[in-house]
């Protein structure tokens, strides 16, 4: 009796010890997966390694232990650790799909493509599967298996909008349009698709086939009455067939349909008149102005359809109705940078300097890293002939612009022609060594330099050997031949000057009113009065230009 006492008691303390242990480990578990959970996949990793190396049969842990590599993009572990936990529990999907989505992204498509085939063998049920397979099997070109995988989904879950495109997708895939539409009509036979009718209507507006195509559309629209693709296909086809009431008429609707993404508007009066012919956009510009406007009102706070509608009216010759929209965007969308700079440089094309001074301060407040718009102040200032403000403007710009050689070297530039148009010719000549010295081969500068030291009457030879420098860097810029062949024929060689005077002639120099009279005079000292005269006529037609 003692002894088998004994025996129970022995065999309840170790019962109670099993217990013990296994509860302990249970809770490891849980710590574990609470640590994973919490973001803490350094900490749960170690844990579950710990328990895995005391158990290795334990195929959660390896699950687990693979998400923690996959959260630090250990792709290579997170397969190996996956594959353990299949591999002890083969019946076990989650598992099995997460090691072939590892496979899938480590990039080794055969071996994804193996994984989910062995997935769909013993899941057979599993949609999930067959949609990876198709994506898989088109993504390697193998079409037929993949044209079975959608038999298998139809004939479980039946055809959808989405089987039917896939379907269409793998026949052109195949150069077979015919099956490929055909794909479609037999779907639409059967089932009620706006989206799958349009595409088809798509199809025959591109094939010519108007009518039928129009058919299609009013299919779609008699399902859904309000379908924006249909409406847009029933507009391309009057347009495709020159049928332009009806096509204005169906365009006017649909971009007056404030529940129309202004975007796909948008994207579209965009591509009209990518495709459009000048011709075609004169002729009808007062329906394209009727279109535009009826976007504005159903979108007059949208900055996409402002943007596009003032480059219309800029392009197509209202720069002042254009000005108006871009303001309006630049005022809706005060970070945007290039709503700014379109603004900006629209009223530079108008001239208007004083809006010019004052949208580039406002815009230079807004975009301090952007200089470029004091810069366009300086074209302001000049116009204006204010060459004390645009001194000050330039100060300002060496200032922001310390470090920055090209900045400063434009600055300078500006500098020196201002004080030498204001009649200071020591602090113009000043300012243009200040800038040779930052770059001895700035040709702006060389240029003005020496042509204002031949202007008045300093050494030519100074002059000459600036602007041989100009010429050399840029052969056919046409102001810079001018000026190098004046300076050779105020130093008495008209033969050499000659030769960089006509070559001006093919780089612009004809519409020069000052390249053409210096042509004149070189010529006229050669003896060649008849050309010269010639010259000089061609001269006489252009306006005065400010500086001779």
């Amino acid at each position: 009796m003692k002894l088998r006492y004994l025996l129970i008691v022995i065999l309840s303390l170790a019962t109670g010890l099993v217990s013990v242990a296994q509860d302990r480990d249970e809770t490891r578990f849980i710590q574990a997966v609470q640590e994973y959970s919490s973001g803490g996949y350094e900490r749960a990793a170690a844990a579950f390694e710990a328990i895995l190396k005391a158990d290795p049969s334990q195929d959660a842990a390896w699950f687990y232990l693979g998400l923690c590599r996959m959260s630090r993009q250990d792709i290579a572990g997170a397969k190996e650790a996956f594959g353990k936990a299949a591999e002890l529990d083969p019946k076990n999907y989650w598992y099995r799909d997460r090691l072939a989505r590892t496979y899938a992204l480590s990039g080794d498509r055969d071996q994804t493509i193996l994984q989910y085939e062995r997935l769909l063998a013993d899941f057979p049920g599993q949609s999930d599967i067959q949609f990876n397979l198709i994506n898989l099997y088109m993504a390697a070109g193998q079409t037929e298996k993949a044209l079975g995988a959608l038999d298998a989904v139809e004939g479980t879950m039946g055809k959808t909008d989405a089987s039917v495109m896939t379907r269409f997708e793998l026949y052109r895939r195949q150069n077979d349009n015919e099956n490929a539409y055909k794909a479609l009509r037999d779907y639409v036979d059967e089932y009620s698709s706006p989206y799958v009718l349009t595409i088809l209507g798509d199809y025959e507006v591109g094939m010519y086939n108007d009518s039928t195509a129009l058919t299609y559309y009013n299919q779609a629209l008699a399902l859904d009455k309000d379908y924006a693709p249909a409406r847009l296909g029933i507009a391309e086809a009057y347009r495709m067939t020159r049928r332009y009431p009806e096509y204005f008429s169906a365009l006017g609707g649909i971009v007056s349909d404030t529940d129309i993404d202004p975007l796909a508007k948008v994207d579209y009066l965009q591509a009209l008149l990518s495709h459009t012919d000048r011709r075609f956009q004169q002729t009808y510009m007062s329906q394209l102005d009727s279109a535009f406007d009826k976007t504005l009102a159903a979108h007059p706070t949208d900055t996409t359809v402002l943007q596009l509608s003032g480059s219309w009216f800029a392009v197509s010759g209202r720069p002042e109705r254009a000005a108006d929209m871009f303001r309006k965007n630049m005022e809706l969308a005060p970070q945007s940078l290039p709503a700014a700079a379109t603004y900006v440089q629209l009223q530079a094309d108008l001239g208007n300097w004083d809006e010019i001074i004052r949208v580039t301060e406002d815009s230079y407040a807004r975009f301090p890293q952007e200089p470029a718009f004091l810069e366009l102040q300086n074209v302001a200032f000049y116009n204006k002939k204010d060459y004390r403000a645009l001194l000050d403007n330039c100060d300002r710009i060496i200032r922001i612009a310390a470090g920055d050689s090209a900045r400063t070297l434009s600055a300078l530039s500006s500098k020196g022609d201002a004080y030498w148009t204001l009649g200071d010719r020591k602090n113009a000549f000043k300012t243009y060594d200040k800038a040779l010295k930052i770059n001895p081969n700035f040709a702006p500068v060389l240029n003005n330099y020496a042509w204002y030291i031949s202007q008045s009457g300093g050494n030519l030879k100074k002059a000459y050997k600036m602007s041989k420098i100009t010429v050399e860097l840029e052969p056919d810029n046409a102001t810079y031949l001018d000026t190098f062949g004046w300076i050779l024929h105020l130093m008495g060689k008209d033969l050499e000057a000659k030769p960089f005077f006509k070559h001006a002639m093919l780089y612009g120099g004809k519409d020069s009113k000052t390249i053409l009279q210096h042509y004149a005079r070189v010529l006229e000292k050669l003896g060649e009065t008849d050309l010269a005269t010639s010259y000089r006529m061609q001269a006489d037609q252009l306006p005065d230009e400010s500086d001779e």
